[in-house]
């Protein structure tokens, strides 16, 4: 596949899992706020404000999550841009789906001054975390698996 085409492949993906990532939290914090309720023994919906990171650290730290977050973006782009002849598709997915995880949580920095959580498990002691989170930690979980795999080879 041409360098200009996996480009292409990852800006889509990337646009994409942004687009997906702030309309279901819109659509999830929308219908949360306006009184829908799931609360089974998997997972509940519970609304909460997060001013901090993971597992509430960092609270009150937005501007430095937020240049943590651009940060972290630009290195991400400038790895695919550096090696984007060497990289898989499948790499390029989900750096995709790391960085769009990385760039909603960044949107509702800027944009709320906090992150919306919103997935609570109930079968274990876990943060409330929200799509953003999920992006991130699938993406971070498949781009180690896949670097295990080309190390073995």
């Amino acid at each position: 596949m041409s360098k200009a085409s996996k480009y292409i492949y990852f800006v889509f993906c990337y646009v994409f899992f942004i687009f997906v990532n702030i309309y279901t939290s819109s659509i999830v914090v929308e219908n949360i706020t306006n009184g829908l309720k799931i609360d089974n023994p998997v997972f509940s919906l519970n609304y909460v404000k997060n001013t901090g990171a993971a597992f509430s650290i960092l609270k009150d730290a937005g501007e430095f999550l937020i240049i943590l977050a651009v940060i972290a973006l630009v290195l991400l782009i400038l790895y695919v841009i550096k090696h984007i002849k060497k990289i898989s598709l499948k790499e390029c997915f989900f750096i995709a789906l790391l960085s769009g995880g990385i760039a909603g949580n960044l949107h509702e920095r800027i944009v709320f001054g906090y992150v919306r959580d919103y997935f609570q498990l109930n079968f274990v002691n876990f943060p409330v975390f929200n799509i953003s989170d999920i992006f991130i930690n699938i993406g971070v979980i498949a781009l180690i698996i896949l670097i295990i795999i080309k190390r073995t080879k």
